[in-house]
């Protein structure tokens, strides 16, 4: 799961992964069960990267899928023999900046 998060004027949220330089990316994660819906996936990583509350703002399906290779080094996270994931699109609008440590946030 991806949440783009932006503010009207399209400025980005990006945060540096922890333990891996410059590689910045929005706010990702995975499934809790498979029972756990997309749209609440995207609610509880939105809060557990930044601190923001997804359901207060304006939360969009895209309604697209992305399939990618995982990198090696971070495939013992996974099922053994699996070696790509399906990453489920969403992006979330605020109404301007939040405070600078949503900014730049190390995940």
């Amino acid at each position: 799961m991806l949440v783009v998060i932006h503010t009207s004027d399209l400025q980005v949220l990006m945060m540096e992964r922890a333990g891996w330089k410059d590689f910045w990316q929005s706010v990702t994660g995975s499934v809790a069960s498979e029972a756990e819906p997309l749209r609440d996936t995207a609610v509880r990583e939105v809060r557990e990267e930044t601190g923001l509350d997804a359901s207060r703002y304006d939360l969009q399906d895209w309604g697209i899928e992305n399939r990618f290779e995982i990198f090696a080094k971070h495939r013992s996270r996974y099922a053994p023999g699996v070696t790509h994931n399906l990453e489920h699109v969403f992006s979330m609008a605020l109404p301007g900046r939040r405070p600078s440590r949503w900014i730049r946030r190390s995940i």
